[in-house]
């Protein structure tokens, strides 16, 4: 089974898009049942909180399934028990480091993988649903290339 972890500031936006993207793909590849994927925050104030309805609407466009969620924290078991730590920027890997410092050497910018390790931009900040969707495309499939399990 390979554990894949998501991780952005609050889990509303980037990094349930992720979860649900890679889902998608992987699902659609044959592989789904050799993965765990899950998405988390390094930060508490979105906790509970479903997806953001931008970031939801733009998944539905695309037709990739959005259930409800919420919101949570990640735990430094976490960091133990999943193999690959995708975070979306590099903000996110600092606050990861003081939450879990065993994430160091373990976690990566999900953008490592097709976007030459750029931070995946915030729609929060952005209001740009469809460039947060469009590198999470790349990088979600480029990453999912490079595990080499298709």
């Amino acid at each position: 089974m390979i554990r894949v972890m998501f991780v952005c500031h609050g889990n509303i936006c980037r990094s349930p898009m992720a979860e649900y993207i890679f889902k998608k793909m992987i699902e659609e590849s044959g592989v789904a049942d050799r993965f765990e994927v899950a998405s988390s925050a390094v930060t508490t104030e979105e906790i509970g909180n479903d997806v953001y309805p931008p970031a939801r609407k733009v998944l539905a466009r695309h037709s990739v399934p959005c259930p409800a969620r919420a919101a949570r924290l990640i735990t430094k078991e976490d960091v133990d028990a999943y193999d690959h730590i995708l975070c979306m920027d590099a903000s996110n890997l600092d606050k990861l480091y003081r939450i879990a410092p065993a994430a160091r050497g373990k976690a990566k910018l999900l953008g490592e993988y097709g976007l030459q390790g750029h931070d995946i931009a915030d729609p929060w900040y952005t209001l740009d649903f469809d460039l947060t969707f469009d590198e999470l495309l790349v990088s979600c499939s480029c990453f999912l290339d490079n595990l080499g399990v298709k």
